[in-house]
């Protein structure tokens, strides 16, 4: 017998206040006994019961078991690694650096195909589907009474993300462009200032500076866009990796899959359903495939943000608030997405009048990033966000828009103060879903950057990263499915097996 049922009050500490009769998103779940309380609607409307009967067979099929589920998530992953693997031939790669990390070098050696772009693109969208799947049957699964030990998945987990982070990165260039930043600094030069293709030997039609050679054509006149802190991760590295980008690289890759890790060792620590959170961060296929095998700083962007939240949430002394207010400000420099994690951590203190922690944690945070910033690479650091803000990406509304009524100073004005109202008012529909006996500080921020991918006219899939690790403190939820949706929608429009990408450049004068 199935029965829709509220999740369970998780956490004492925060709730959120709802007005009477108002009911939290639902999942299915399978029991024996006789229901105990009565069904409550569903939100959303139409959509949403659509969506809840085909969830409801889909979660009822014979995949919807742990070792169908454990395959397919496993198949995901390994068919991106394949193409990571092949991904010899400099020619390929646009999006993909061409780079030989260790296993993929073992494998050349082992006489590995050189797979033709329309087939590594078929093996990629074929299995970003899988890992979709896969994670979606794994929940379900879970929602039906599998719970496996969270320890042994985060092991497992662990042992999968030291295998990926030796494997070319696949389906995007952006770690080529950390790699180059990082050899700027490393050099003595500004990477703000400084840009990849002006690296020695690096300009002209061909450079021979093999950082330059490794960046996609698109950002190679691009400065950094990253706070100080990323940039310090990235000269680290180019520190390790001196003249061999590969190297530099692969050192880039095995930090963003500690960081990866260690994100998932503090949600098993403090999640109040540490099954569910480990299945949706360190056993996620399509965060393995879009955070550790593309080496995005935004995994640690959700490390430092996932222990601010935490730590807001259970402690409220004041060396607390100074440390909640250091990290805040360290997330803020590394990117500047951050300012979504202050304004979560600020609403419930708002909403409680705490006047004084709101205060201080706002104090310490704006100093800190302000700090980090005015004291590394000064404020010149600021000056490639305002050129990245006027960006628009296609496929998006906002590359329709400017379709149709062009890419003048007017157009961008309009974009620039339209998207925001918007993303807030996503926010607030998304917040209002949740359960009111979810923490706050969870909730808004896990609405605020859910509603930012959706709306913002520059979005990539490893951006939704603290929007995953936020939903992974909450209780099942149907905006889980949602952001399923949304990643994999995202990964299948901007990620492939090396042709040239889906993005496009839009830069506004």
């Amino acid at each position: 017998m199935t029965l829709l049922v509220d999740p369970p009050p998780r956490d004492n500490a925060g709730k959120r206040t709802s007005a009477p009769g108002s009911h939290s998103p639902v999942d299915v779940v399978d029991v024996a006994a006789p229901p105990k309380l009565a069904e409550p609607p569903i939100p959303g409307g139409r959509v949403e019961a659509a969506m809840g009967v085909v969830i409801k067979l889909l979660s009822h099929s014979p995949l919807a078991r742990p070792l169908p589920a454990v395959i397919l998530s496993a198949l995901g992953v390994g068919g991106v690694a394949f193409v990571g693997l092949c991904a010899t031939a400099p020619e390929q790669s646009v999006a993909t650096p061409p780079v030989l990390l260790p296993l993929t070098s073992v494998a050349r050696d082992l006489g590995t195909p050189h797979l033709p772009n329309p087939i590594a693109n078929l093996i990629m969208y074929a299995s970003i589907a899988l890992c979709c799947l896969g994670l979606a049957m794994m929940l379900w699964a879970n929602s039906r009474g599998w719970s496996p030990n969270p320890r042994r998945v985060f092991l497992a987990a662990a042992g999968a993300v030291a295998v990926v982070v030796n494997i070319t990165p696949v389906g995007s260039s952006d770690i080529a462009s950390y790699a180059a930043y990082g050899r700027i600094a490393a050099l003595g030069y500004n990477p703000y200032a400084l840009v990849p293709s002006q690296l020695p030997g690096g300009a002209g039609p061909d450079p021979t500076n093999p950082y330059t050679n490794l960046v996609s054509i698109f950002w190679r006149g691009t400065a950094s866009v990253y706070g100080p802190v990323a940039t310090w991760t990235q000269l680290l590295a180019a520190h390790l990796g001196g003249a061999k980008p590969w190297l530099t690289i692969w050192v880039l890759m095995m930090m963003m899959g500690a960081a990866f890790l260690a994100t998932g060792y503090v949600l098993l620590r403090t999640a109040a359903n540490p099954v569910r959170a480990v299945l949706l961060w360190v056993a996620n296929p399509l965060l393995i495939v879009e955070l550790v095998m593309g080496g995005h700083l935004d995994t640690l962007v959700a490390l430092f943000a996932i222990a601010a939240i935490v730590l807001s949430r259970q402690c409220t002394k004041l060396r607390h608030d100074v440390v909640v207010g250091l990290l805040v400000g360290v997330t803020g420099g590394i990117k500047i997405n951050a300012a979504f994690v202050a304004l979560g951590i600020a609403i419930p203190l708002l909403h409680d009048r705490a006047w004084a922690r709101l205060a201080r944690i706002g104090a310490i945070a704006g100093l800190t990033t302000f700090s980090l910033y005015y004291f590394s690479y000064g404020l010149v650091a600021l000056r490639p966000l305002g050129h990245a803000s006027k960006m628009v990406i296609s496929p998006t509304v906002w590359r329709w828009v400017e379709e149709i009524f062009g890419r003048g100073q007017l157009v961008t004005t309009i974009i620039g103060f339209t998207w925001p109202p918007l993303m807030l008012a996503l926010a607030w529909y998304l917040y209002k879903r949740l359960s009111p006996d979810v923490p706050t500080v969870v909730a808004a921020t896990c609405a605020l950057t859910f509603a930012w991918i959706v709306v913002a006219p520059w979005s990539l899939p490893w951006y939704s990263a603290i929007a995953w690790v936020t939903v992974a403190l909450l209780p099942r939820n149907s905006l889980t499915r949602w952001l399923t949706i949304a990643t994999g929608t995202l990964s299948l429009l901007h990620f492939n097996g090396g042709q040239p990408t889906n993005i496009q450049v839009g830069p506004m004068p």
